[in-house]
């Protein structure tokens, strides 16, 4: 068994099989480098691209931990396969730049480059800053300061500093296409992997309405030239612990300080045009089809929302991973009834029976320490698209919307004993809680208005918060 002290660092120069070589053949761009990407993206493109010619060069988010990690290492890591009862690990050479986020030079030199095809993108349903309806949210401070600079420097030719510039995922976006537009560097596609309804045409809609306010000229571009690609993406991918730091030597035998740890199931579905190529993904399992719909609700109703309600209730009730949670036959009763209320507005012809008996063994699986604390972050965004839908759907429907309801019961609880939960709402959820008028209303307000005006769905979601408050420390 290698240790960590004697085993040689993971590098393209120690790990012959690289097929790539280091900053060489960028095809794709990526933003938001981070544990689901490269378990995700990066695999996917590893297994696909034999001959190394789709290069993806990584830019961090919201720190550049992942890039001071990955850079010595060439962008080299280890993808540890966890299953019930073994590991298995590969050494994924996608990546051949890592790179700060805030390294805009590089950032738009590549987006202006006519080699780049696509960008694809991972910075969590919040991090787009867009509001319900697609639009850049101005209650945002940094989307302000954003369209304040760029309003400036996108006027005629590119500034000949970036110092100042923009911060946010789509500030950037906006920077490095308006470069390509002035490059003639031709068309290309974007293709967000996060998990929202029609996320292709949603971020469409909020880069189209940002370069409105700041450079219509090159809005008018990306209309004509720029791809939006709609995907569904999904396989569980926990925190790396320094114990898994630990099992990437043993399994290889190269001391790596970036390994992620996944499970093996994944799935990949795609919709959407890609101008300037793309890999031949479906080498690794990835679908391509002509409407995304029916899979992405599949996903984020049965698998997100399923998350969701274990993050809040599941935790209510002391449990601290997925598999703890599913392992209580409370939370598995909850679990099952929010899947038979979801399922009745899904269609036919998704195998839902099989799916659900999949998401069952996932949960199940101990060895993914899947932390509800993790799954919890963000709930207002997150909880506008994997329960308020299935609550509207099933009160349409004449039927109670209880299944759901608990979910946003039980965070509205979390709320209110003041659990830290991390949210880009954080402002909305304080004024809130700070509200004169009824507390839960107005927190319901912030996923979607449209429950807080259902006096029906206000007396469950109190029920819930009622019952669990006085229990939970």
């Amino acid at each position: 068994m290698t240790n960590n002290a004697s085993a040689p660092t993971l590098t393209r120069s120690s790990h012959s099989a690289s097929n790539r070589e280091a900053s060489g053949s960028v095809r794709i761009v990526h933003m938001g480098l981070g544990a689901f990407s490269r378990a995700h993206q990066a695999w996917y493109t590893d297994v696909a691209d034999e001959t190394g010619e789709w290069g993806i060069a990584a830019f961090t988010g919201r720190n550049a931990t992942a890039a001071e990690e990955l850079a010595p290492q060439d962008g080299l890591f280890t993808l540890i396969e966890r299953s019930a009862d073994r590991d298995t690990a590969t050494i994924v050479s996608s990546i051949v730049e890592a790179v700060d986020g805030a390294n805009l030079d590089r950032f738009v030199d590549l987006l202006a480059a006519p080699s780049t095809a696509l960008v694809t993108l991972t910075v969590t349903e919040a991090g787009y800053r867009l509001t319900a309806n697609g639009q850049p949210n101005r209650d945002d401070a940094a989307v302000n300061d954003d369209i304040d600079w760029l309003s400036t420097a996108l006027g005629g030719e590119l500034p000949e500093s970036f110092a100042g510039g923009p911060v946010t995922t789509l500030g950037r976006l906006l920077l490095g296409l308006h470069a390509r537009r002035l490059a003639g560097a031709g068309p290309l596609a974007i293709v967000p992997c996060d998990n929202m309804p029609d996320n292709g045409p949603f971020v469409r809609s909020g880069i189209l309405a940002l370069a409105q306010l700041v450079n219509p000229e090159t809005g008018a571009w990306i209309a004509e030239e720029v791809s939006f690609v709609s995907t569904s993406v999904d396989r569980i991918t926990p925190k790396t612990t320094p114990a898994d730091v630990e099992t990437a030597v043993s399994l290889t035998g190269f001391a790596d300080q970036a390994p992620v740890v996944t499970e093996p199931f994944r799935d990949w579905v795609l919709s959407g045009a890609f101008p300037a190529g793309r890999p031949q993904w479906e080498k690794a399992g990835a679908r391509f089809v002509d409407e995304i719909e029916p899979f992405e609700r599949r996903k984020l109703w049965l698998l997100n929302g399923a998350h969701s309600l274990l993050a809040y209730a599941g935790r209510l009730r002391g449990h601290e991973t997925v598999a703890s949670a599913i392992a209580d036959p409370e939370c598995r009763t909850w679990v099952t009834e929010y899947w038979d209320a979801a399922s009745a507005h899904l269609g036919e012809g998704l195998d839902l029976e099989n799916y659900r008996a999949a998401l069952l063994e996932r949960f199940e699986n101990a060895r993914i320490e899947h932390r509800l604390a993790q799954i919890g972050m963000e709930g207002v965004t997150k909880l506008r698209v994997r329960a308020a839908p299935i609550i509207l759907a099933e009160r349409a429907a004449g039927r109670s919307g209880q299944a759901a309801i608990r979910a946003i019961g039980a965070w509205a609880a979390l709320v209110i004993s003041r659990t830290e939960l991390p949210d880009a709402a954080a402002a909305g959820i304080a004024a809130a809680l700070a509200s004169e008028g009824d507390i839960v209303t107005e927190l319901i307000r912030l996923i979607d208005p449209r429950l807080a005006e259902d006096a029906a769905v206000l007396d469950g979601i109190r029920s819930v918060a009622k019952q669990a408050l006085p229990t939970h420390a």
